[in-house]
């Protein structure tokens, strides 16, 4: 292993690697391996990359896979080609187009993003990593992957993949979360302020960690840095990172409600509370969720004693807790929208085209055939 002491930045560091090395080693196997995705450029072309498309996906990547991403992400540009055509979409728009990708608040986020973008910057995203953070859904991780891939700006970029290739490098053993800003720390010393293609690199990093340094079983012989890497020459580098133990999720239940309308063509749907799960949302009625099924309640609008179980249940799993939903067919109290609830009908014919969440999907999917 190659060791540099030539600044006061290693004397920090147990296992200093030559920074010019590493990265050279990790640019050209970025030239010959990096992945084709629609919001990158080739490695090395011109082309001038935007901003916005950079901001955008990187909102979409958020906790999601880069496979689920992609179709969304070309639907967004289809439908808002700029920052300022988003920004002038109608929430609920924005919140329909997201359906199914998860993590609402990030879509709520967005198109409050996009409006200051627009107001605020006059349609030009800021390279300045502190201005960037303080627009909405935009962190240190997120902050600094804009700045080095859209602005080609020195940044100190870390996501889950590069936080695994530095433990190995390194040999980490502290488990995380505890041991984050150490290896931040590290990786900042790898980015080390250089100006040689800091989003090359830091895109480079992620492509090696999703498809060498991966989570289990990783790739050490294919790794164009294996030699620098201290978990592989120990033999431990799939025990790293290591990771506190997670409690498992508790299990939620609840009812959802099919209710129609009198003409037995429409089905009854509301916006969900924007502090709610699934904020902002169209979906089915549903009682409260509980973990004790006994502590339910219909809500006030549902008439009681017109509930018949269909003798269906749905579970979803949500990223804090796991949602049985027992599906029951309703009646509303006179039978008439209560305003206060922000109901609405929607007609059989046209329930493809209302954008839901994946949840209130499976709930239509597997009552399809009885409405």
């Amino acid at each position: 292993m190659t060791v540099s002491l030539k600044n006061n930045k290693t004397k920090n560091m147990s296992s200093a690697v030559d920074v010019d090395s590493f990265r050279k080693n990790i640019l050209d196997w970025y030239k010959v391996n990096q992945r084709a995705l629609p919001w990158r450029r080739p490695y090395g072309s011109s082309a001038k990359i935007n901003p916005y498309h950079v901001w955008l996906s990187e909102i979409m990547l958020q906790q999601t896979t880069v496979p689920t991403v992609i179709p969304y992400f070309e639907k967004f540009l289809k439908k808002w080609s700029t920052v300022e055509k988003l920004a002038k979409a109608e929430q609920d728009d924005v919140l329909s187009a997201w359906a199914g990708l998860g993590y609402y608040a990030r879509a709520r986020n967005l198109h409050k993003c996009a409006q200051t973008i627009a107001k605020d910057y006059d349609g030009v995203f800021p390279s300045d990593q502190n201005r960037l953070k303080e627009l909405s859904g935009v962190g240190d991780y997120t902050s600094a992957a804009i700045r080095a891939i859209a602005f080609g700006k020195p940044a100190n970029v870390v996501d889950g993949n590069i936080e695994r290739i530095i433990a190995r490098i390194y040999a980490i053993t502290e488990p995380m979360p505890a041991s984050k800003a150490k290896l931040k720390q590290h990786a900042g010393y790898l980015a080390d302020d250089r100006k040689d293609h800091p989003g090359d690199y830091a895109q480079a990093l992620m492509d090696i960690g999703t498809s060498i340094c991966t989570d289990s079983k990783p790739k050490c012989t294919q790794c164009p840095v294996k030699d620098y890497c201290k978990a592989s020459e120990l033999g431990i580098a799939s025990e790293l990172p290591k990771k506190i133990k997670k409690g498992k999720k508790p299990n939620k239940f609840g009812d959802v409600y099919l209710v129609h309308n009198k003409q037995k063509d429409s089905l009854l749907f509301l916006k969900r509370g924007e502090k709610e799960m699934l904020g902002g949302m169209s979906g089915l009625p549903t009682s409260n969720w509980d973990v004790d099924y006994a502590a339910i309640k219909n809500p006030a609008y549902i008439k009681d004693n017109s509930l018949k179980s269909k003798d269906m249940l749905i579970k979803h799993s949500f990223t804090h807790f796991n949602l049985t939903l027992n599906i029951k067919e309703a009646k509303l109290i006179n039978g008439k929208i209560l305003p206060e609830y922000d109901h609405f009908w929607v007609r059989y014919s046209e329930l493809d085209n209302l954008g839901l969440p994946t949840l209130f999907q499976k709930v239509l999917k597997l009552t399809r055939e009885s409405l």
